[in-house]
């Protein structure tokens, strides 16, 4: 038998203490508005899942746009040509210009794909229905933070090459439709983000601990 007792690690919502989203100071759990700065207090963000979930899915349902349609408008000498991002991708590697062709190929396809899966894992997880870790998790909440500080880089490659390429009447290049789609996805999936609560994914696996550390009933009982 060991000599050191395991001690017990409380967590802030069994101490009934809760901790303000916005300045991030500690009170009772019974206060309903934050003493310092006075916003509402919540123990989890209310229906996090769910509104997380419906910023993903008007994300994705944005993101066919944003890939069909026309991301750029050029015209040259009278003459228009549209391009999609996957078109001016490849044009954009056709003609030797590979880092620029990475940059958009990563910013608009990789990018949003990866942070959209995560965050739906990260949801089916907080509902317990994937199998997980918490270090598995913690890298793919991690993973989403990350990406989330590199979504706009796309659309800062278009606003840079409009402005590179006005050469008065003969190019002139105008966003498309399929920017303003791309930004949308980009928008909902960065509000999607924000109202994803962790903790709930926490809070899941506390459950599972639990229930897995629960001693079986004999079966005569």
């Amino acid at each position: 038998m060991s000599g050191v007792n395991e001690k017990k690690v409380h967590r802030g919502i069994e101490l009934g203490m809760v901790g303000c989203h916005v300045c991030g100071k500690v009170s009772d759990v019974r206060e309903k508005h934050c003493p310092r700065c006075g916003t509402c207090l919540h123990i989890r963000k209310p229906d996090s899942i769910d509104r997380t979930m419906a910023l993903l899915i008007a994300a994705v349902i944005m993101y066919l746009p944003a890939n069909l349609l026309p991301i750029l408008t050029t015209r040259e000498l009278g003459i228009s040509t549209e391009s999609t991002i996957i078109v001016g991708m490849m044009d954009f590697w056709n003609k030797g210009s590979y880092p620029i062709a990475i940059v958009i190929f990563m910013a608009s396809i990789v990018i949003p794909t990866i942070k959209i899966v995560a965050l739906l894992w990260l949801c089916a997880a907080a509902k317990g229905l994937v199998p997980h870790s918490a270090r598995r998790l913690g890298k793919i909440y991690w993973i989403t933070e990350l990406l989330g500080r590199w979504s706009m880089v796309d659309i800062f490659v278009v606003a840079i090459l409009v402005t590179m390429v006005q050469l008065g009447n003969y190019i002139i290049i105008t966003p498309g439709p399929g920017a303003l789609a791309f930004a949308g996805v980009v928008i909902l999936t960065m509000f999607a983000a924000m109202s994803f609560d962790p903790r709930l994914v926490w809070d899941q696996l506390k459950r599972e601990e639990v229930l897995s550390s629960a001693e079986p009933l004999s079966e005569y009982e």
